[in-house]
This record gives C-alpha cells, structure tokens and sequence, in this order.
C-alpha cells in the first residue's frame, strides 16, 4: 500500500512537471555540444550547465571537440548525441550550415535544440541563450574610438567568419567604426581564435601598417594572439580583447591590454539548461534569451559585479 502510493506521488509529479507517466522512470538528459575546450570560457560555460542540471534534476553531459576549427569532428559529436535519444539538447554551432540537416533530424524527433552562444541561421532552436554579439562589439568600437583619439588605422583579428559570434562581433564592430569618419579599419583577418596562429597574423598585420593605433581581437585566444604578436613586435598599440581569462586580466592589471568586453559564461550555460527544461514542460521561450555583457579595464576588473562574470 505504502509503495503503490509512493509510486503514484512520483507520477503525479512527473505530470506537474509536463512529463508523461511512462517517463517518470527515464531520466531526462540533455547533451550540451559546445564549440571545444581550447578556451577557459567553455569551462565556465560548462560549470552553468551543471549547476543547473543540479537544480533541475535533469542529467546533462558537456563536449566539445579541441579546437574551434574542427567543425566535422563536432558535427560527429552532434551526430552521436542525437544518437542516444536524448529529451532535449543544447548547440553552440562552429558552422552554423554544416549543422543543419543534423538539426533537421532533431526537429523531426521532436528533440527540442536549444542554441547557446552561437545562434544558428535557421528557425530549428526554440531559444538562443547568448550575448547580444554585435551590441557587445559595438561597445569595443566605441571605447577604441575614444582611446586612439578618434582617429587613425585599427585592425581586427577575428576567430571565424562561419559562426555566428564570429559574424557579430566583426559586424558590430566595423559597422559600429563608420560612426568615426577619421578611423579606418585597414584589415580583418582570422585566426580560428588560435592564440598562435592569431600571434603571427599580427605580427603580418603591424608589418603592413606601421601607422596602426589599435586592434580587437574577438574571443580570448584572439586577444592573446594580438597581445604577443604586438609584445614580439615591440610595439604601442591600444588592445581590445572579447572574453576573459587569466592572460587578459593580468594583461589589463599591467596595462599592456586597454580592456575587453566579458561575457556571462556561466549564465550562458545554466540559461540553456534552464530553456531545455522549459521547452519540455511546454513553456514558450523567446527567441532570444539575452544573457549580457560588460566592459572591464583597470579601474573596474576588481568590481563585485564584473568579477563576477570572469574567470581564470
């Protein structure tokens, strides 16, 4: 009697909660496919997602391939998730069309996809937890603008032109920069967000223009790469870096970087759980969950609310 009636207490929680009765024995999980582990950031991305998974009682698992150019190697990870059945999943696409008949096929299993980081060009996810790129972009034109004197050559050294974050941050930067007449940006140039391979476009760049003031590097290992590649140069440049990261934030403590824009990685990560959670009670989710961003430089990196949202 006792455990028929703890039995029927369980569904009829499984049923508060928009799960059917024959689900109640499954465990909900959700896979997380993100874009790798080459950067810090994921791994703040990836602490979100669980500390969510622990207030939702659902399951989640987090990957990534090693680096932000193995496109096919995440397709695969994709594929394979898609492959256990999941309740919903979560994407952060390197490629947003080299993913779709992928997501295609989870939409047809009525898996619900949750985008995170970088949306995808398609009408497949039921929400996109991620910064707003190009706003964020926008801001790192105009504090470059006023630190070089509203005038002069920049350049920007930008991780991809594939994935949406890598499409905004460009876009909200250049288009942001034609608000200054007096500022030219002289090239864009891209590093697959590869510290190295990102220090020695840089160094290809300051060669080429001996005249340049400034440069924005839009994701952490693009910022590293413009750091070094302007220190084995030797010389002054203003530097705005995207993201956080023990280097960046030693390096805007010393002034070699002026500042860089942060993201709210461990809120982009428990807001995507958050919305699959949602999606499979039925809620309806807005297009885009917003989940913001700040400016930091020497007179504010140690402020409570900005410490908040960077990590080592």
């Amino acid at each position: 009697m006792i455990k028929r009636r703890a039995v029927n207490i369980a569904i009829g929680l499984a049923l508060a909660l928009g799960f059917s009765a024959t689900a109640v024995a499954d465990e909900v999980y959700i896979p997380l496919i993100s874009k790798g582990f080459q950067h810090q950031f994921w791994q703040a991305v990836k602490a979100g997602a669980e500390q969510a998974a622990k207030d939702f009682n659902v399951k989640v698992s987090f990957e990534g391939p090693e680096t932000e150019a193995m496109v096919d190697k995440q397709i695969d990870m994709l594929s394979a998730a898609l492959a256990k059945k999941p309740k919903a999943i979560g994407f952060a696409a390197l490629d947003s069309k080299a993913a779709l008949p992928l997501l295609k096929k989870a939409q047809a299993a009525h898996i619900p996809v949750v985008a995170f980081d970088s949306g995808v060009d398609s009408d497949i996810p039921v929400t996109t937890a991620a910064t707003d790129n190009k706003a964020a972009a926008a801001l790192a034109a105009d504090k470059m603008a006023e630190l070089i004197g509203k005038e002069g050559e920049v350049a920007v050294v930008a991780h991809d032109q594939t994935s949406r974050t890598g499409i905004d941050r460009r876009d909200g930067f250049v288009e942001r920069m034609k608000a200054y007449p007096k500022i030219k940006i002289v090239t864009v140039q891209y590093g697959a967000g590869d510290q190295l391979k990102s220090t020695e476009i840089t160094k290809s760049i300051l060669q080429a223009y001996p005249h340049l003031k400034g440069a924005f590097g839009t994701n952490e290992g693009s910022a590293i790469g413009v750091l070094n590649g302007v220190k084995e140069m030797k010389r002054k440049l203003v530097i705005i870096g995207y993201d956080s990261g023990k280097q960046q934030k030693d390096a805007i403590r010393d002034g070699s970087m002026a500042g860089a824009i942060t993201q709210n990685p461990v809120g982009i990560g428990y807001k995507t759980v958050e919305a699959a959670v949602k999606a499979l009670k039925g809620e309806k989710l807005p297009k885009v969950i917003d989940t913001g961003f700040y400016w930091y430089d020497k007179s504010n990196i140690s402020d409570p609310k900005i410490a908040a949202v960077l990590y080592d």
